[in-house]
């Protein structure tokens, strides 16, 4: 397969409760997923690798802290460094790869999801599955309404019950961003079923 024919991608935002939401997202997700799955997860530098760490460690698929540069492979997790905003692009080959971004926290965030949704613009997909986790606030949902004008997308929100803080995937549903509302232990299972195995 050519890198330049990788054209799904799962891009999910999380915030307040996110890292405990992450772990049952994450077992959820079969290891021989038809795409990468990259996670903006609200936390300052220093925090991110650690998370990393216990979220790999849960088995099944791959899951590592995002490195500058770095080609996205199929059937991986990856998690956006703390105190760096993520885009997404292709470098001169057509290879998917990450570009860290040290502009200033958009909203006292950094990462912030909207930029990671929003740099998927103008990349070369077929599909793209965003799935918005518990959270203060309204990340997400600039990015995903941007993105939902230019390309194919799915939709994935976790609903209140399950939810720490119903803010970000709230505000998902009330810009009717969601294709579904789904409780937490269902979200990665959609995921699967969204962008299948190999």
């Amino acid at each position: 397969m050519k890198d330049s024919e990788m054209k799904k991608i799962v891009v999910i935002a999380s915030s307040t409760g996110g890292p405990k939401a992450l772990h049952q997202v994450v077992s959820g997700l079969d290891k021989n997923l038809d795409a990468p799955v990259v996670i903006v997860q609200h936390m300052p530098a220093g925090f991110t690798a650690s998370l990393a760490d216990r979220l790999n460690r849960i088995g099944g698929i791959s899951v590592s802290e995002v490195v500058n540069g770095e080609k996205l492979e199929k059937g991986h997790v990856y998690l956006a460094k703390g105190g760096v905003h993520l885009e997404i692009t292709r470098d001169a080959k057509g290879n998917l790869v990450f570009r860290e971004n040290t502009m200033d926290p958009i909203g006292g965030l950094r990462p912030c999801a909207n930029v990671t949704y929003k740099s998927l613009c103008t990349v070369d997909m077929d599909y793209i599955v965003c799935a918005v986790l518990t959270g203060m606030g309204n990340d997400g949902t600039e990015g995903i309404t941007k993105l939902k004008e230019k390309k194919k997308i799915y939709t994935i929100a976790q609903d209140e019950k399950t939810c720490v803080v119903y803010g970000m995937p709230r505000m998902i549903v009330m810009n009717g961003l969601a294709d579904s509302v789904l409780p937490l232990e269902g979200i990665g299972k959609e995921i699967t079923k969204k962008v299948g195995v190999r």
